[in-house]
């Protein structure tokens, strides 16, 4: 899962042999995942995906994820010899399997900072803790001097023209503090207001705002997040006098080739696609064995046990079955992203639907489900329309398994984002990232209050050690029970 305040870091190791043991798995899964109880409405196929995938089978294409970062200096991260073996054995295992798969090629970029300084002038210069966002433009050779300007804190800070009043920012560097959009929307703001260069500052903690832009493209003024402490020290400073400071950036851009699997049936009707998709990539500091190898080991399970269960004459779903696995959501939902801006108007039109699975196996975990009808009235709002009947869809079969469950925002930190933002209908699952589990969720859902639901977060210890195997065998069902509903029937979504 995407994490905003991250900036990728910055070497990609040679691949070493790939290990060719054999995968051992945990007695815990030698049981197959009991169905869940048939209900009316619920067709023949769902259940039958429910009963056949088990977590016993996805932990297989788990361990083949750990070996492949195993083999690659610990890290799936896009571009790199683990990603490019993961891409390669979903590839290759679903084209046995009789999907028509393929790549979808694209280019990423990565970010080697040579320098990143923030500098007060003045009698005493007193050099910041500075971070340089990722994909920033350089300063000048010798830094860029200027006054800082301050712009408005408020709910929104620095997200909107009306944080930079007219006159004040230009050929002034901005300071805004970090909060509630993005940092390409700010530095979009502070660069129509005449702003040179953007220092953020961060809203909690005492280390430097770690940013980006995603693309090199995205970067129009030198930008860089520095402390809170430091950044409310420098607004007091201004709101007494001129505060110069000298903002010395210098970053290259370098691209590598990533890309895409696609795999889709090869029956069903071309015109109500029911797509499903997870992020393939992981961070550069770990495997991504839950982040996001889980949801990517069970829409391939998932994507087996389909082609098994609609094999033969007759048997083909009644709609198109398209399978994502995507590149680079690491580094800001660039696959998703490059697959939905190739699409046609007609081929948008096309996909009935979009599910996603982002993390589903954390070991602390909560079951959230997207929160598609904003009943929640948290963030975003809701999905666009049908995004309320896929959350009741997913909703309805955990309560018939008696398993607890709650929402969570649409908060673009995953590659639903792209596919709603075109109107496409969207849903699925998470168990948690970063965040706290509170004591009501302890008590629901088991677990420790008080610490995050993976504390090995985009870290080296996200691996087969540390995860929920019972969540995962949950969230498998979901996607087995939503595939195979959706793949026959579309009318809940009224298509």
């Amino acid at each position: 899962m995407r994490d905003f305040r991250r900036r990728h870091r910055r070497s990609i190791p040679a691949l070493a042999a790939l290990a060719a043991a054999a995968v051992a798995v945990p007695a815990l899964l030698t049981a197959t995942a009991a169905p869940a109880a048939a209900r009316p409405h619920e067709g023949r196929l769902a259940k039958e995906l429910v009963k056949e995938v088990t977590a016993r089978g996805a932990y297989r294409h788990l361990a083949k994820f750990q070996q492949f970062a195993d083999a690659a200096a610990g890290t799936r991260v896009a571009g790199s010899p683990g990603h490019a073996a993961s891409a390669a054995y979903v590839h290759d295992t679903l084209e046995k399997a009789g999907y028509q798969v393929s790549y979808q090629d694209f280019d990423i970029y990565e970010a080697r900072t040579k320098t990143e300084k923030a500098t007060v002038l003045g009698n005493q210069p007193r050099e910041l803790a500075t971070a340089a966002f990722n994909y920033t433009p350089s300063t000048p050779a010798g830094g860029l001097t200027a006054p800082i300007a301050p712009a408005r804190v408020d709910e929104t800070p620095g997200c909107d023209a009306a944080d930079y009043p007219a006159g004040v920012f230009a050929g002034k560097i901005a300071l805004v503090k970090r909060g509630a959009c993005t940092f390409v929307e700010k530095q979009r703001a502070a660069a129509a207001a005449g702003a040179v260069g953007l220092i953020v500052y961060n809203h909690s903690g005492t280390t430097p705002v770690r940013g980006g832009f995603s693309t090199p493209a995205n970067g129009i003024i030198p930008s860089a997040g520095i402390t809170l402490a430091d950044g409310e020290a420098l607004t007091e400073a201004a709101a007494k006098g001129e505060v110069q400071v000298r903002l010395e950036l210098d970053q290259e851009h370098i691209k590598h080739p990533t890309r895409n699997v696609i795999a889709e049936t090869r029956g069903g009707r071309a015109d109500r696609v029911v797509t499903v998709g997870a992020h393939l990539d992981s961070v550069m500091e770990g495997p991504g064995i839950n982040d996001n190898g889980s949801g990517s080991a069970g829409l391939l399970e998932v994507a087996l046990k389909l082609a098994e269960a609609t094999k033969g004459k007759g048997k083909q779903p009644a709609n198109k079955v398209r399978f994502a696995w995507w590149s680079a959501e690491e580094l800001g939902l660039l696959g998703s992203e490059h697959y939905v801006a190739q699409l046609s108007a007609q081929q948008k039109k096309d996909i009935a639907l979009y599910l996603n699975f982002d993390m589903i196996a954390s070991p602390n975990p909560v079951q959230f489900v997207y929160d598609g009808d904003d009943s929640d009235r948290t963030g975003a709002g809701a999905g666009p329309a049908g995004s309320a009947q896929i959350e009741a869809l997913i909703n309805g079969f955990l309560d018939r398994k008696g398993a607890p469950h709650e929402g969570t925002d649409f908060d673009g930190r995953s590659d639903y984002g792209p596919f709603i933002a075109n109107g496409i209908p969207a849903g699925g699952t998470f168990t948690g990232a970063e965040g706290i589990k509170t004591a009501e969720q302890a008590k629901r859902y088991g677990g420790t209050a008080g610490v995050p639901y993976d504390p090995n977060y985009h870290g080296a210890g996200d691996t087969l050690k540390n995860l929920d195997l019972k969540a995962f065998d949950t969230n498998l069902d979901v996607i087995a029970h939503a595939v195979g509903t959706y793949a026959q029937d579309l009318s809940s979504l009224g298509k």
